[in-house]
């Protein structure tokens, strides 16, 4: 579990071991049941998730009720809702655990002590914080550009990890489609 977490840090920065034996207690680990909720949507967003094993989506309801997936975290992915967890305020968006997971758990608070005692882990949050942005603007050109057939496709084709692990109801709604339209494509694809 660790090892994978220091490896992790290392593709980015470099930290000795002794550094990282002093990070990892600023870290708390969870074990999550698929389904399990992380964070509820209307509670204080106090933590950042890294995932060890597992898959996490983000959603929110829609004005009808509806669930509106807007972000995965598989193994190596961090997952928050950075806006509300920078100003520490109340999030719109829930987390869940899509599959039996696990994840390393780190607060608000204990995140500016660690970024205190190791300044170099700046570096390593930044470029994290800079692909997740970076993310999400593909996502919106993708959005903006693509028919939601060529999204699908381009989705399944470009991250087959989760067209395999993660049902095909929450890509339909990470992509702004209905479980029957992925249903038609796939069928259209197939014949």
């Amino acid at each position: 579990m660790s090892k994978q977490f220091f490896e992790h840090i290392n593709r980015f920065i470099t930290i000795t071991e002794e550094d990282f034996r002093e990070i990892l207690p600023f870290f708390d680990p969870h074990t999550l049941n698929k389904k399990e909720m992380v964070v509820e949507a209307g509670t204080l967003s106090n933590s950042n998730h890294f995932v060890l094993d597992g898959c996490l989506q983000m959603f929110y309801l829609n004005d009808r009720g509806a669930e509106r997936t807007v972000q995965f975290a598989i193994e190596n992915w961090w997952m928050a809702d950075y806006l509300a967890y920078h100003h520490r305020i109340v999030t719109d968006f829930a987390i869940q655990a899509v599959e039996d997971t696990q994840i390393l758990s780190i607060t608000y608070d204990k995140q500016v002590q660690l970024l205190s005692f190791f300044p170099a882990l700046e570096k390593y949050f930044r470029i994290i914080y800079e692909i997740s942005y970076g993310a999400s603007l593909m996502r919106m050109k993708y959005i903006y550009d693509l028919t939601k057939e060529e999204m699908y496709f381009h989705f399944t084709e470009q991250f087959p990890e989760f067209a395999q692990r993660v049902p095909q109801y929450l890509i339909a709604s990470f992509l702004g489609l209905t479980p029957e339209y992925v249903s038609e494509i796939r069928a259209k694809k197939r014949s």
